[in-house]
């Protein structure tokens, strides 16, 4: 069988679909299926199995910046991609986004999968109404990563879809080893973005323990302001960070947290502190809450959420959930025991059987 995953972002910039899109490749080919990336890369391409496509130009997009390649240079070589690899299913990601995705949904080479991730609001959605829905009506099977991405697609696309939450390698995180720390460590991951909540965190700070570090890993537009702001010793401002680096700074963590506002359909980065063994802090949204309380794909519900869950925006609360987790090391203790648990029914092999089994309803040859 010969898969093509078609990411329409960056491999050079971290982010939840380019993860899963990577990890699902990497799990299809341990199963021995010929599958590979067709994406933008701004650098060398991570793995040996993609075929970077050219540079992104970063686009806002859902209250983010999105590294897509829309320029016509990037869409010839994913037709010559498509065309070369002869591949017997072609698995879209983020199937309307302008560029290397679009283009795949148009030239439709072979059958079509189209994963949706985005959840919140899609702009273009309604104003390129008519083209984004013929573009949906391309693709053979439909598949959401939770019921918001489900909802969003389905208002504006129409259409039956079948929701497929993201996995992760467990093992991958649970074998990483620790990153030193002199003392307990706060970690946050994300684009420096009001979306992502980092300045809530960091007004959350005084009200920690004095000897807590906090790792601030990733940029953004408001890297500069915010340090200018939050001038204080105990923050660590890691800049970008390479995937080991990011798996042992998830094991060495005391607890992980995660303060966005809203626009997450799913809390990929909490399962894997999660699998890394690390408690995780974050905002009651609902991707989040999908991912702490919700029912997970083998159909179990947690007894209690797997994460401390505080209001969005609201530095107390956010600052009191972290030091209970910080002072109390049987109570970390539970909630890492918990979150195991969770990310366990997670695991991206279960994942990887259910797109197989759509692959071969296309009529891909299973080996």
């Amino acid at each position: 069988m010969r898969v093509g995953l078609v990411c329409p972002y960056s491999l050079s910039f971290p982010g939840g679909v380019q993860g899963q899109v990577l990890a699902l490749t990497r799990s299809l080919r341990r199963r021995g299926v010929e599958a590979r990336v067709l994406a933008p890369c701004d650098g060398p391409p991570p793995e040996r199995f993609v075929t970077p496509l050219g540079k992104s130009l970063p686009t806002a997009s859902n209250g983010s910046i999105a590294p897509i390649a829309p320029d016509p240079a990037a869409q010839l070589r994913t037709i010559r991609a498509l065309w070369d690899e002869g591949f017997d299913v072609v698995h879209v990601h983020e199937p309307l986004a302008p560029g290397p995705a679009a283009t795949a949904v148009v030239l439709k080479p072979a059958p079509l999968v189209g994963t949706f991730h985005a959840a919140g609001s899609q702009p273009a959605y309604t104003a390129l109404s008519p083209l984004v829905r013929w573009g949906a009506s391309r693709l053979d099977v439909r598949v959401a990563v939770s019921t918001e991405a489900r909802d969003l697609a389905q208002r504006h696309l129409g259409g039956e879809y079948r929701v497929l939450f993201n996995g992760i390698e467990t093992a991958r995180f649970a074998a990483a080893e620790p990153w030193p720390s002199e003392g307990p460590a706060v970690l946050f991951i994300g684009r420096h973005e009001p979306r992502k909540g980092l300045e809530v965190l960091l007004e959350a700070l005084p009200a920690l323990p004095p000897d807590t570090r906090l790792w601030v890993a990733g940029t953004g537009p408001d890297t500069e302001r915010l340090r200018a702001r939050h001038d204080d010793p105990r923050v660590e401002w890691l800049g970008r960070i390479d995937d080991d680096e990011r798996d042992r700074r998830l094991r060495g963590a005391t607890v992980f947290c995660a303060p966005s506002l809203g626009g997450e359909s799913f809390g990929i980065i909490l399962l894997e502190a999660m699998a890394a063994g690390t408690p995780v802090v974050a905002s009651d949204i609902d991707g989040y809450a999908k991912v702490a309380c919700a029912a997970a794909p083998n159909g179990s519900t947690p007894e209690e959420p797997a994460a401390l869950l505080v209001p969005p925006g609201d530095p107390a609360a956010l600052g009191a959930a972290l030091r209970a987790v910080l002072e109390d090391e049987a109570e970390a203790a539970r909630r890492a025991e918990r979150g195991r648990r969770r990310a366990a029914a997670f695991d991206l092999e279960r994942l990887t059987d259910a797109y197989l089994d759509i692959y071969g309803e296309l009529g891909a040859p299973v080996r």
